[in-house]
């Protein structure tokens, strides 16, 4: 077995690239600093609101269905077209952005179904969603 002739130096650290990290990151906080006291000197005034109640929330869609029959109802309650537009465009007043969920009848006619849009149409409804079924892929059912 040789023996060794020579004695290994102790390894040593190369700090360089880390200093220079060191010295970016205070850099960095140094001028973000700056950034949150030039705002703190900003003059301004916020607004004040004078009620601490909690802002409601949205209310849910209303649910129109159109049946088969030609019978139409809104959250389970038999109304006309004419009804219908009215009772939406009420609702719409007391919240703009008011959605309606229209389901029909597959097998009733799209007449029926294409009144009811645009009696929400009158009444000012932006946000209609239709609901459908998605067929099982090979079959003429449909899941629920």
């Amino acid at each position: 077995m040789p023996l060794r002739q020579q004695v290994e130096e102790m390894p040593t650290v190369n700090l360089t690239s880390m200093i220079d990290v060191l010295f970016l990151l205070i850099i960095f906080f140094v001028v973000g600093t700056k950034f949150i006291e030039a705002e703190r000197q900003i003059e301004l005034e916020l607004p004040r609101v004078s009620r601490n109640d909690a802002l409601s929330a949205a209310p849910e869609k209303k649910v129109v269905n159109v049946y088969r029959d030609g019978q139409i109802t809104l959250d389970r309650q038999d109304v006309t077209l004419e009804q219908l537009s009215a009772q939406l465009a009420a609702a719409r007043e007391q919240y703009h952005g008011l959605g309606v969920l229209v389901r029909g009848d597959g097998v009733a006619p799209f007449e029926r179904v294409a009144n009811v849009l645009n009696a929400c149409k009158l009444a000012g409804i932006g946000d209609l969603s239709i609901s459908v079924e998605i067929a099982e892929a090979g079959s003429g059912n449909a899941r629920r």
